[in-house]
């Protein structure tokens, strides 16, 4: 590890940046072996690299990019084409230069022999030389030097906690101007009164009679007052301009280009397409788009679970490609762009699409909706349903894929950056993923509404439109109410106070002020659907400043962000994603039929299968830690007995076991009519392919194998299966 702090950092950041570089320009010499100059921009990384790394003393870096430095050298003097085997030793020389950077930085062990990269590379040189010559030497260094009238240094490296703080503090500056303002609001009503009492006060006559030593005292109380006055006036302008200039200055040094999180991704898709036995095509477009550096860290893994979905059940092994008649080579477009209110971006493939009959099954069979609102549900509804909490089509769940999580982590990131995302698909022909987030995070336009005698706040980039509804214009709809918009379409409307479930109002008895006989509604827009929300006052436009939340609070419901307002106020930031969700709940809460109390409150029951008292032990306890009733079995026989007399509302259960395995027990449940849907989980140590595939055709519902087992994959399967 660097022990020097500084240069560790240093170097931290060099090498990420000549890494991806160098990966970038090896991907384009891919598709592209003939081009000169990514191959020369490659060499240059790779001896920058190797320069970064010799002054830092990591000399198993140095050494290894030493060589590939040779290598391509070599290929660059010969303007020989590199052949695909050649590339793939140079991507795990890289990936072992990794390695050796993450223990200089981290000290982490890397693991890495060198001497056997470097053994390795001088096989794989060999092979791809026609010719056996010496490794050429590297080109000379530049020794020229800058003449030291022109020295300047025209960059810096700064880091972003830093600018992290500085971002706090210019919102505490904000909120003092806010606040600045307002005491010279205050200051301009005092002086008003003054000046209207000393207006109506006895004033002195042309010969000094019946003066009046009170009116002097004010007038020069005014005097005072108005230049105070003044005096706060241009210090406020002076600093809002200050304050203003400030923000934007750091706000723009923030900003990052998307090709930072864009470039990790090539590579990716290379890989597991090449696992997959699918040929596979990435193209990048607005990779110079900018946005706040914390949304293209935060980007990083919903983007990665969309690709990876899109290689792994989007796009088509090239048999079926061709059948479809499409090209053997699958495409998947990246792209990122700025519009006047939000940050947009977008993964699309040229796939299968989306299989709106699997959505409707597995949605039911969820109870994520009921039967009467998916029969009202639009495609683009049915479509969106996907991005619900576990939400999975996959029939088997493996420990690396099918376990629903994945667009789920597309939610929860987007939602905690204040955006929204939504699924547009063509059956067998294209599936696109749009991702809206807002220009900045520390600060936001809100439109501030009144509920129940507190101010609250509503994001603008949600608001469609603001309306006044009568009671008249409120008609139901499929069991909710609803009103029409202008344009006749119709949406459904909710009480604020209800869904914040705010304490209802006292009411005062023989009140004289009159039933108003309008309300307002603010009608927000989700992705493509739109809801609408009834306050009891469209108070004003601002600009405010979020405020961090504390750890405690860091997850409340419909509550997205909290601000103070000019008046001191706090005032709760709402989340339109949280409360869409909330209208829904409540309305189909409204629709369904009662229910059994004591139905509900059975604990969900499940029967543990396994022979070894250890592992059963403690499987037992994380289920029962679960909030599950268990029934253990020792082997396939035992279960079949205790199945045969109750009811379970799963199986958890091993494969090697004596007299009867886990694999003849799923088949057997399998073949009986009382438990042919009963969900089975297979838990074992069996990991291979071959064995994951024997455990679907027995009929198990999800396979976890013991080597790389988690108790939240354990029961985040079971509570999506039960």
């Amino acid at each position: 590890m660097i022990e020097d702090k500084e240069l560790r950092n240093l170097f931290k950041a060099e090498s990420a940046e000549h890494l991806q570089n160098l990966e970038a320009g090896l991907l384009r010499l891919e598709k592209e072996p003939d081009n000169k100059s990514d191959l020369e921009t490659a060499f240059r990384d790779a001896h920058s690299l190797k320069g970064a790394a010799r002054m830092v003393g990591v000399t198993g870096v140095e050494k290894i990019c030493h060589r590939i430095e040779d290598m391509l050298g070599k290929a660059v003097k010969e303007s020989a084409p590199l052949h695909s085997e050649f590339m793939d030793w140079i991507y795990k020389a890289l990936d072992s230069v990794k390695k050796l950077v993450r223990e200089a930085v981290t000290g982490e062990p890397a693991g890495v022999d060198v001497s056997d990269v470097l053994n390795i590379m001088a096989g794989a040189e060999k092979n791809q030389a026609t010719t056996e010559n010496l490794p050429p030497a590297s080109p000379p260094e530049d020794t020229s030097k800058t003449p030291y009238d022109v020295y300047r240094i025209d960059t810096i490296r700064v880091e972003t906690k830093k600018l992290d703080e500085l971002m706090t503090h210019t919102g505490e500056l904000a909120v003092m101007k806010t606040r600045t303002a307002r005491i010279l609001a205050q200051a301009e009503e005092i002086l008003e009164s003054c000046e209207s009492a000393l207006n109506k006060s006895p004033m002195a006559n042309g010969n000094g009679e019946n003066f009046n030593p009170e009116s002097e005292k004010i007038k020069t109380l005014v005097a005072k007052l108005t230049a105070m006055r003044d005096a706060i006036f241009e210090d406020n302008s002076r600093l809002e301009y200050i304050a203003s200039a400030l923000d934007g200055g750091i706000r723009d040094i923030r900003l990052v280009p998307f090709s930072a999180l864009f470039n990790l991704f090539p590579r990716m898709v290379r890989d597991m397409a090449k696992e997959r036995a699918k040929i596979v095509d990435l193209e990048i477009v607005g990779s110079d788009t900018k946005a706040d550096k914390r949304i293209i860290e935060e980007m990083k893994d919903p983007i990665m679970h969309l690709i990876r979905n899109s290689i792994d059940h989007g796009i088509e092994t090239p048999e079926e490609r061709e059948l479809a008649g499409k090209p053997k080579a699958g495409k998947i477009r990246l792209t990122a762009f700025n519009t006047e209110v939000n940050i947009v971006v977008e993964v699309a493939d040229d796939g299968r699409g989306l299989n709106l009959d699997s959505i409707k099954k597995t949605a039911l069979k969820r109870m994520v909706v009921s039967e009467k609102e998916l029969e009202a549900m639009s495609q683009k509804e049915i479509e969106n349903l996907v991005f619900e909490h576990g939400f999975s089509t996959s029939a088997f769940v493996t420990d690396v894929s099918g376990r629903g999580i994945g667009l789920d982590v597309v939610t929860s990131n987007l939602e905690a950056l204040k955006g929204s995302v939504q699924v547009e698909s063509q059956p067998g022909a294209s599936c696109v993923f749009l991702m809206k987030l807002p220009v900045t995070l520390t600060t936001a336009r809100v439109l501030l509404v009144a509920a129940r005698g507190r101010s609250y706040a509503i994001p603008m980039e949600f608001v469609d439109t603001s309306l006044r509804v009568t009671p008249g214009n409120i008609f139901p709809l499929e069991g909710r109410s609803a009103i029409a918009l202008e344009n006749k379409t119709a949406v459904w409307v909710a009480d604020l106070a209800d869904i914040l479930e705010l304490p209802k109002a006292e009411t005062v008895q023989n009140d004289p002020k009159p039933a108003i006989a309008w309300k307002p509604c603010v009608v927000l827009a989700v992705g493509s659907e739109k809801f609408g929300l009834f306050v009891d006052d469209l108070l004003d436009e601002q600009e405010v400043v979020l405020k961090p939340k504390n750890e405690i609070l860091k997850r409340v419901r419909n509550v997205s962000d909290a601000t103070i307002l000019a008046s001191g106020e706090i005032c709760a930031v709402l989340n339109p994603n949280d409360m869409l969700r909330t209208v829904r709940k409540q309305s189909a809460t409204d629709m369904r039929p009662p229910t059994d109390k004591k139905k509900e409150e059975r604990k969900l029951s499940v029967l543990l299968v396994e022979d070894s008292i250890t592992t059963r032990t403690q499987e037992k306890r994380i289920l029962e830690g679960g909030g599950y009733e268990v029934v253990t079995a020792v082997n396939g026989l035992d279960a079949l007995d205790k199945l045969a007399q109750r009811w379970f509302d799963a199986v958890v259960s091993d494969i090697m076991m004596p007299g009867m395995d886990g694999l003849a027990l799923t088949a057997t449940i399998r073949r009986d009519k009382k438990n042919k849907e009963l969900p089975v989980i297979l838990v074992t140590t069996l990991a291979s392919d071959e064995d994951k595939r024997r455990g679907l055709e027995a009929g198990a519902n999800a396979y976890i194998p013991k080597p790389s087992f988690d108790q939240k994959i354990l029961l985040e399967t079971l509570g999506r299966l039960v």
